[in-house]
C-alpha cells in the first residue's frame, strides 16, 4: 500500500482537453497577436544585429562535420 509503480502510472489514461470552440479562439488570437507584438517590440533590434564571424566560423565547423 505505498506509491503506485511507474509502470502503473502510465498506464493511467491522461485526462482529456476540452473541445476548443469558436468562442475561445478569438481571445486566443488576440492574445497571440498581443504576444506577437510585444516580443517583436523587445527582440527586432537584437534580430537585426550582425552575426559574430567567431559565430559563423563556428557554425560551418560543425556543417562539415
Amino acid at each position: 500500500m505505498g506509491q503506485p509503480d511507474d509502470d502503473e502510472a502510465a498506464a493511467k489514461p491522461m485526462p482529456s482537453k476540452p473541445a476548443r470552440n469558436a468562442k475561445a479562439a478569438v481571445p486566443d488570437a488576440a492574445f497571440d497577436v498581443w504576444l506577437r507584438r510585444g516580443l517583436h517590440q523587445i527582440f527586432d533590434d537584437v534580430a537585426r544585429e550582425p552575426i559574430p564571424p567567431e559565430l559563423l566560423r563556428l557554425i560551418e565547423q560543425d556543417r562539415k562535420k
